[in-house]
C-alpha cells in the first residue's frame, strides 16, 4: 500500500487532474496554506486552507477536486466536505504531480 493510499489520497493525480480540467462542474480546491499555494499551485487552482474550510462559500451543485502537499489535508477536507453535502474527489498530494504550476 503506498503513502498516497495510506491517507485516501490517490497516486493518479495527473489522471484526476486532466478530469477535472473536463469536468463542467469541477473546481480544483487547494487546501494547503496561502503560503504554499502562492508559491506553486495546479493551474486553475482555487485556495481554501483547510482550517478555513468551515467558513468557505462553496457551490453545492460543484464537484471538488481536492489536493494538498502530501494527500494528509486534502483527506481531512474530502471526509469535511463529504460530510456536509459536497461531491468531492481526493487527489491526494501535489507532490506527485507532473504538469505545469502556476505561480
Amino acid at each position: 500500500m503506498g503513502f498516497f493510499n495510506i491517507f485516501g489520497g490517490n497516486n493518479n493525480f495527473d489522471l484526476i487532474m486532466d478530469e477535472a480540467r473536463k469536468d463542467s462542474s469541477g473546481v480544483i480546491l487547494d487546501v494547503r496554506t496561502p503560503e504554499e499555494f502562492f508559491d506553486g499551485r495546479v493551474p486553475g487552482a482555487v485556495n481554501v486552507p483547510l482550517d478555513s474550510l468551515e467558513n468557505a462559500s462553496l457551490d453545492k451543485s460543484k464537484k471538488y477536486y481536492v489536493y494538498c502537499h502530501s494527500g494528509a489535508r486534502s483527506t481531512v477536507a474530502c471526509g469535511y466536505l463529504k460530510k456536509h453535502g459536497y461531491d468531492c474527489i481526493n487527489a491526494g498530494g501535489i507532490m506527485s504531480y507532473r504538469g505545469n504550476i502556476e505561480r
